[in-house]
This record gives structure tokens, C-alpha cells and sequence, in this order.
């Protein structure tokens, strides 16, 4: 089975260079894995080339394993690339490819949902040992601990007069709308200044009174044929009360200050789980995980005002920190005079769907609402368009695979 290595020289704090000299190819070396190249990335797509290249020269019956030494965004780089790419020599056969994931990003999404930090203990995730466990468990069996890979499918439309085609783009960890968009969007700006994960909070505190005007369409679990929220009073899973069996999905409305939807993950950080229940109560197939903070369920907000916004960002960071305690932001409910809390039977303060996708449609008045971001990349809806976001798992046998 042929595996090649590629890393992106340039993410994060710019030492998979040497990560991979000093660590990776000599445990490589060590089990006796043949690593037939070793390449490092130079330009934008450069790593959808190289894997193109290795695909072209792999028999159609093989499996490609890459260890790729990088953050989120080179691999959704890589899938997008591949997905647009015709293979020479493979008569129209989808390829298979295994990862080892070598986390080298600023934030490692999926590594760090793979392999989570135990909160318990004061585990380092910058650790050499805490960052080889995909190789490791590579060197165990190629065949063991495969995690297929779910892929999160958007499509942005332009206006219907245009008569423009879509442009799909593929993600396997997130698209967001709303404050996390506008926190990817801005943080570009600070990524030489703040090579980590701070800038994220920088950013962060840029966007905090924003309020985003648009609308969402939820679209059901197909093999359910309904919506589901979490319950936090019963810990479960429920039927969306705003759905029926003759019309199944659910049309919220804005604004909105939080829309994050993932696939794979439980946490965006090692230690922000957005999602917790991706991993806690694991979706039998192909679904996206939707959290959305919506100010007007606050039963103290009635308008929206500066004052209102100003008022509501202080408890959009208390949602937040809450999501860095192991995912409690879900459990959060108002009471009569819109404090958080836990307890008692008032408004969810976070609505946490279970899909099979979602459209968003962001008021043609709002710049920001049009921001949409794709595993760290930031798209913008036209004015008028709209983007459709659907989960979809790729057939045995083609797509990617990941050791965890």
C-alpha cells in the first residue's frame, strides 16, 4: 500500500518542517514504513497536485495513505481540490485515501476530536507523544481504527436571474454564518501577529455586538424523516416541535448571533465542544450538528437596539465559556429575567439540532449575514443568493478514511 508524506510548511506556528524531520519519518523509519516521497506545500492547492499526482500513480485496487502534517485547511484544501480534479488512468473508479493526521493547524478540529484532550488531567496538546497518536495508530494495522469521513456539502447560489451554476465547496468540520464567520473573516488580519488561537479571541471581541438578519430552513434526517432538538430536562434528543409529518422541516427566522453546523467534530478547539453530542450521543448516519444562539428567545429582549445588543453580548460570552466547560453551553436555559441558568423549564438559550442540512438565507441589507465560513475559509453569499448545506458519507471504498 503506498503512502506518501506531505506537510504544509507555512500553518500554524510554521514547524511541520521539522516536526516531520525530527519525529514523524524517524518513528516511520523505526516500525519499517516505507514512505515512498515527502513533500511540503508551496502555494494555495499545491497539496490537491501532489495528491493528484500519487493518485495517478496508484493501481485503482490500492489505497492511498497520506500522512499529512498540517491544520483543517490544507485538508479541506486537498478534498476540494481532489472533488474538481479529474484522475487520469482510473476509468471514472473513486479513489480511497487513509489519513494520518498530524496535527500542525492553529486549531486541529478534527484531530482534537479524534483524540481529546482529557479534561480531567493537564494533558498537553502540544505534546510530541499527544500529536503522533494518528501515526501511532497507523503503525498498529493500516486497516485498524479507520473513522470514514462525513462530508459537509454547501452550495452557494447566486440570484435565479443570474442563471450562474452553484458552486459546491466540500468541508469535514464546519460552516458557520453569523459570529463565528465574522471571527474567521477578521482574524485573517491578525494571523502573523497571532500565530495561535488567540486571535481568535481577538477577533472575537471585534464582532461582539453584531446581530445577523437572515433566515434558516432546516432540512430532516433522511432516515428519520423528521428534526431533532436537544431536550436538556431529558438529556435526549427530540422531535422539533415546530415540524409535522406533512411538513417537515423547520423554518427559523432571525437574527441570529450564533449558527455553527459541524460534521466529524465535537469541539473546534481542543477545548471548546461546540458540538459535545456529535461524540456523546453519536448520529447513526450522515447528519450535521447545528447550534444557534437567537437573541429574541431571551424573554427580556423585544427589540433590537444597541443597548439590547450590548446588554445580550455579555451573555453570549457567558454561552461561550460555558462551551469550554465541556460542552455545558447546551444545558443552558433563561429564566424569567433572561439570566442563564440550568435549572428550571424556561427558554433554551441554545437550540442544538441534529439535521440532514440546512439552507440559510441572509437579508440582502446585511453585509455580514452574508459571510460563510467553510473549515476556516470564508466564502460571501451574493446578494439575493442563498447557501445549502447538506451531510452526505461517500460510498464504501472511495472518499477519505482517517486513522484515530
Amino acid at each position: 500500500m503506498p503512502v506518501i508524506g506531505i506537510y504544509n510548511p507555512v500553518c500554524g506556528d510554521q514547524t511541520a518542517k521539522s516536526f516531520f524531520e525530527e519525529q514523524v519519518f524517524p518513528l516511520c523509519e523505526r516500525y519499517s514504513i516505507s514512505v515512498s516521497s515527502i513533500l511540503g506545500t508551496e502555494r494555495v492547492n499545491h497539496v490537491g497536485e501532489l495528491v493528484q499526482q500519487a493518485l495517478e500513480k496508484t493501481p485503482v485496487t490500492e489505497v492511498l495513505t497520506i500522512i499529512l502534517g498540517s491544520g483543517d485547511g490544507t485538508l479541506h484544501e486537498m478534498i476540494n481540490y481532489l472533488s474538481s480534479t479529474e484522475l487520469r488512468g482510473r476509468a471514472g473508479i473513486p479513489p480511497e485515501i487513509h489519513l494520518v493526521i498530524i496535527p500542525c493547524g492553529t486549531a486541529n478540529a478534527l484531530f482534537s476530536s479524534l483524540f481529546p484532550a482529557d479534561p480531567g488531567e493537564s494533558s498537553d496538546t502540544s505534546s510530541i507523544e499527544y500529536r503522533l497518536q494518528s501515526l501511532r495508530s497507523f503503525i498498529k494495522g493500516p486497516d485498524s481504527h479507520l473513522v470514514p469521513l462525513t462530508l459537509a456539502i454547501t452550495t452557494l447560489s447566486s440570484p435565479p436571474n443570474t442563471r450562474l451554476r452553484p458552486k459546491a465547496i466540500a468541508s469535514t468540520v464546519v460552516v458557520s454564518t453569523s459570529l463565528h464567520a465574522s471571527i474567521l473573516h477578521d482574524s485573517e488580519c491578525l494571523r502573523d501577529e497571532m500565530p495561535g488561537i488567540e486571535r481568535f479571541k481577538v477577533a472575537a471581541e471585534q464582532n461582539s455586538t453584531k446581530w445577523y438578519n437572515s433566515s434558516a430552513k432546516i432540512l430532516p434526517v433522511a432516515s428519520l424523516g423528521i428534526v431533532q432538538l436537544y431536550d436538556p430536562d431529558t438529556k435526549e434528543f427530540i422531535s422539533h416541535p415546530d415540524a409535522d409529518e406533512d411538513d417537515p422541516f423547520v423554518d427559523l427566522y432571525g437574527p441570529f448571533a450564533y449558527f455553527v453546523s459541524t460534521v466529524n467534530v465535537d469541539r473546534l478547539e481542543p477545548a471548546f465542544r461546540i458540538t459535545p453530542l456529535a461524540k456523546d450521543i453519536t448520529p447513526s448516519e450522515a447528519t450535521c450538528d447545528l447550534v444557534v444562539v437567537r437573541p429574541f428567545s431571551d424573554p427580556t429582549v423585544s427589540m433590537d437596539t444597541p443597548e439590547a445588543r450590548e446588554i445580550f453580548s455579555t451573555k453570549l460570552w457567558d454561552i461561550m465559556k460555558a462551551a469550554y466547560e465541556n460542552g455545558n453551553h447546551i444545558n443552558l436555559q433563561y429564566d424569567e429575567e433572561g439570566n442563564l441558568t440550568t435549572e428550571g423549564e424556561g427558554p433554551l438559550v441554545v437550540e442544538y439540532i441534529r439535521c440532514g442540512g440546512w439552507e440559510w438565507i441572509p437579508d440582502d441589507m446585511d453585509d455580514d449575514a452574508h459571510l460563510i465560513c467553510l473549515d476556516g475559509a470564508i466564502s460571501t453569499i451574493e446578494k439575493g443568493g442563498r447557501a445549502v448545506c447538506v451531510a452526505a458519507t461517500p460510498q464504501a471504498k472511495a472518499g477519505f478514511m482517517v486513522h484515530g
